[in-house]
């Protein structure tokens, strides 16, 4: 078996509450994503505001060392939740899915509620983007149960590796 390639990946929380001292959410997916040997190459914590996450996603999006975005935070329905609005249009081509993938293995664990996360994924110059909900749990259940597999180049038949790297740089 090859040795895994390591993927450098961005954090970005939205949130109008938290701070990144107390963000839960983003703490998670930083020891998820370093665990499985994933390289954090950038992490912030704004606002829910279409215009700062486009800003923010946008320049990982031009960065050719950031190979994944992470979001947590703004996929539900409440108040000024606007992830999928906000960064949908920056998608190449969406990731359909995924959103669905999401749904279907939450819920064996939180039920019908799954229907109230509009999580989702895209691809745009090379990069993958997935927005997740805001909870720690929910983030749990994307990284092991789909992005765990999907960011690992040694996943078969197929996984988003090879995909990311063309034309982006590794850290190093």
């Amino acid at each position: 078996m090859s040795e895994p390639i390591s993927l450098n990946i961005a954090v970005l929380t939205l949130s109008d509450t938290r701070t990144l001292a107390e963000d839960r959410s983003g703490d998670t997916l930083v020891s998820l994503l370093e665990a499985a040997g994933h390289c954090l190459v950038d992490r912030a914590l704004i606002p829910d505001d279409v215009y700062q996450m486009r800003a923010v996603v946008s320049r990982w999006i031009a960065d050719p060392s950031v190979q994944v975005v992470l979001t947590t935070g703004g996929t539900g329905f409440s108040g000024r939740d606007s992830t999928p609005e906000a960064l949908r249009p920056l998608f190449d081509t969406e990731i359909e899915g995924f959103g669905e993938l999401f749904r279907q293995v939450s819920w064996h664990e939180i039920g019908s509620s799954t229907v109230q996360s509009r999580c989702l994924a895209g691809l745009a110059n090379r990069t993958a983007i997935f927005c997740l909900p805001g909870s720690t749990g929910a983030c749990k259940t994307a990284w092991n149960r789909i992005l765990l597999e999907q960011l690992d180049s040694r996943h078969k038949p197929c996984n988003f590796v090879g995909i990311l790297l063309q034309g982006k740089q590794l850290h190093t």
